[in-house]
């Protein structure tokens, strides 16, 4: 096991007390709702040794932090629509950054909705959908105008001059996937458009401190373009990056389409160096985007509302930095389907600890509903988290699944505590084993290796329990192939 993952096995954060049952007092409790867009578990509080994240740390010690929080799908659009509406993509059929789910489901029920139909104030400021754009379905972006009352998309000079000066190692792709970075010498903090967020954010906690709310704060950053202030550039240095170990082996270790996610393989085709340059930039925006939540947790502090909000944070999915040679998301590996989760709620006693089972972003809608008392919609298909938010040891038997898309074909994975096991093409175009103890780098592909073919008996049941794979010669039975085959 490596230095990294034994540090957040050994050095868990400083304990309290138990969990009180302090949800049934008569005043409603508030919720801030704060997302990142793109950032993985390096982070102080998973037990990253240099990534300086001080502020989500000190939320962590004020709730519970889950180490292993899974996404459903690491991209942006599906991830957050399933967030939102508590719905697998196969249910919600979002797999791509074009499809709006109310496109076939109109009447879904959303989380931030619920909230409105409860009495309770409710708004976003950023991005919490895949655009923060205002407007509706197929004008400006897949934001869902229903779910809000107030909208608020600012905008600050990483967005409006700075990105025509940025470092750009990769001009053939779009900036928003782009290999591209930006330490900037002159702009303040509340001029960038996370800084922005965060006091929009703090403006709409003041005014409405006498009501209950549903505040959502959606941050653009860790997300690049990596441009932020170059004193956030300046808390690392060159020689504290490195990059995971690959060789012109390393693709013929993994089924071809575990690796398609970046291409030209490695690294988008940049050199190494480079990779690492962009490795730093992507800490510091981790760094920037930590010091405007730091600023929200200040502001609850200072109106008085921490002892009645509950503080939801999380990232849409995880990010490669070179593991395997990939870059940014879309892949079925750990550290693509892992994110940060991180609760806390009033009246919690066992805050400050880590979290070890594996839970889903899926199962955040049904835990508000919990925490708020509210009503939850039928059709939820997460599992309310509180039982480990009382105990992060209690029993737990619900796995994680995380799917994507290449083409015409799915990839879907599952993953227990100890196994994570992927299927490409419903098998047919590959699979793999992990043992996530063992081999939490998935170095090591057991999937066809006879010692195992019991747990790969097991963890297909598991798998084909939520991602049944189509009928040979009849109708397609998933609603993902149903959309991809037309």
């Amino acid at each position: 096991m490596n230095s990294y993952l034994i540090k957040l096995i050994v050095t868990p954060l400083v304990l309290t007390s138990a969990f009180s049952s302090a949800y049934s007092k008569d005043r409603k409790k508030n919720v801030l709702f704060i997302s990142v867009d793109d950032m993985n578990n390096d982070l102080g509080c998973y037990g990253h040794p240099i990534v300086k994240s001080p502020n989500i740390d000190r939320l962590a010690s004020r709730g519970i932090a889950f180490a292993n929080a899974y996404c459903q799908f690491p991209l942006s659009s599906p991830s957050r629509s399933s967030i939102l509406t508590g719905m697998r993509p196969d249910k919600t059929r979002v797999f791509d950054l074009n499809y709006h789910f109310r496109q076939d489901f109109p009447d879904i029920t959303t989380l931030p909705q619920l909230f409105i139909e409860n009495g309770y104030f409710v708004a976003r400021v950023g991005k919490m959908y895949h655009y923060g754009n205002p407007g509706d379905i197929g004008t400006n972006g897949l934001d869902d105008k229903v779910s809000w009352m107030e909208r608020i998309n600012p905008a600050g000079l990483d967005k409006t001059t700075l990105e025509l000066d940025i470092i750009n190692y990769t001009p053939n792709r779009g900036l928003g996937s782009s290999m591209s970075y930006l330490p900037d010498k002159k702009g303040k903090d509340y001029e960038h458009t996370d800084g922005k967020v965060a006091s929009e954010t703090i403006k709409l906690l003041a005014q409405n401190k006498e009501k209950p709310f549903f505040i959502a704060a959606g941050f653009y950053k860790p997300h690049t373009p990596w441009i932020t202030p170059a004193k956030y550039f300046n808390l690392y240095k060159p020689e504290q990056i490195s990059l995971p170990e690959i060789s012109g082996e390393t693709p013929k270790l993994y089924p071809e389409l575990a690796l398609s996610s970046t291409k030209p393989w490695p690294y988008f085709g940049i050199t190494a160096n480079q990779a690492l340059e962009c490795k730093l930039a992507y800490y510091a925006a981790i760094s920037f985007v930590d010091s405007q939540i730091g600023r929200l947790l200040d502001a609850l502090d200072s109106l008085g509302l921490a002892e009645n909000t509950i503080v939801v944070f999380w990232s849409d999915h995880g990010y490669h930095l070179g593991e395997h040679g990939l870059w940014f998301k879309q892949s079925c590996f750990e550290q693509s389907a892992k994110n940060p989760l991180i609760i806390s709620a009033p009246g919690m006693k066992k805050s400050g600890k880590i979290c070890r089972r594996t839970v889903e972003l899926v199962d955040i809608y049904p835990t508000l509903t919990v925490l708020t008392g509210l009503k939850p919609p039928a059709d939820l298909e997460g599992f309310s988290l509180t039982p480990l938010l009382k105990n992060p040891a209690a029993k737990w038997k619900h796995p994680a699944y995380t799917q994507v898309q290449r083409g015409n074909t799915p990839g879907h994975s599952v993953r227990t505590e100890t196994w994570r096991y992927t299927e490409w093409g419903f098998g047919k175009m590959g699979n793999e084993l992990y043992n996530e103890i063992t081999d939490p780098q998935e170095l090591n592909n057991l999937a066809d290796d006879p010692q195992y073919a019991d747990i790969v008996k097991e963890m297909k049941a598991l798998l084909k329990a939520v991602h049944p794979a189509p009928v040979e010669g009849g109708k397609a039975v998933s609603d993902t192939r149903a959309r991809f085959s037309n």
